[in-house]
């Protein structure tokens, strides 16, 4: 059974469907993308799986549960964790703190604990925190306020943040979006680490060296509707993703890109440097 399981998603608003009749299989344990051009409905398709936009029909089950009438924060509560385009950091609290705020998901007697100044549970979700921030390569700036990062840094943070409520599933929005090479290509070695640590990802993001190569299977949505899915190579191929997305041109681009990363990353791990 997959992980997360949606059949026949439809998101209308007024008379548009920004998302329509689609069907979607996340398996646990891997990396599943989508892509898609600007306005197809991708961030759409996010906010319907977190409960930030209401969906006209359809069925979305998270580890066999039907979350459609769930709101967004029962559905993290179940293991959904999500970045943001927007970033939405506390720019007055710390990295640490900031991550610290994700971390947290205290019972409805936390006040009872707190009183009786229990602080098993505050150790537990600073050494998550410890760990998402070691995972981003971020422990250094653990202390400082986000206004003093990079725009990278920040997006970094920002899915450090979500990795910090030790998810099942991490819904990626755009987290390459800012980045350098350097920095994309250093995400993508921190992606496909969290699925050793029990994390489940779901990325959605324009770098298509990202996307194209380091996920296990990739859906690709047009017009709010799925025209193709299958692996990194089948993508590449497919007509109906060069004509609506890729162009002929930049498919080969993105193939020749592909070829040239995953060669860099062998020859990376023959040496034993750190890409």
């Amino acid at each position: 059974m997959a992980l997360l399981d949606i059949r026949g998603l439809t998101v209308r608003y007024g008379g548009l469907a920004a998302n329509a009749d689609i069907d979607l299989h996340v398996d646990e344990g891997t990396l599943v993308g989508l892509i898609g051009p600007n306005g197809a409905g991708k961030t759409t398709f996010i906010d319907a799986i977190t409960g930030f936009t209401h969906v006209s029909s359809g069925a979305i089950e998270f580890d066999g549960i039907d979350l459609t009438s769930l709101a967004p924060d029962r559905r993290a509560h179940l293991g959904l964790s999500r970045t943001f385009q927007s970033l939405e950091l506390f720019e007055d609290l710390s990295v640490r703190d900031n991550l610290l705020v994700a971390a947290e998901k205290p019972p409805w007697f936390a006040f009872a604990l707190d009183l009786l100044r229990v602080s098993k549970r505050r150790s537990v979700y600073e050494d998550q925190v410890d760990k998402a921030l070691s995972a981003l390569g971020l422990t250094e700036l653990a202390d400082r306020l986000p206004s003093d990062l990079s725009h990278g840094q920040r997006k970094l943070v920002g899915v450090a943040r979500a990795l910090a409520a030790k998810p099942k599933l991490l819904l990626l929005d755009e987290p390459a979006a800012g980045l350098d090479t350097a920095e994309s290509q250093r995400l993508a070695t921190h992606l496909r680490s969290f699925l050793s640590s029990g994390t489940t990802i779901f990325l959605i993001d324009h770098d298509m060296g990202l996307v194209l190569n380091v996920c296990d299977y990739i859906y690709v949505l047009d017009f709010g509707r799925i025209i193709a899915s299958g692996t990194s190579s089948e993508v590449r191929r497919d007509p109906n993703v060069i004509a609506a997305y890729l162009g002929q041109s930049a498919g080969e681009a993105q193939a020749r890109e592909g070829s040239n990363l995953a060669a860099a990353r062998a020859s990376t791990s023959e040496t034993g440097a750190t890409p």
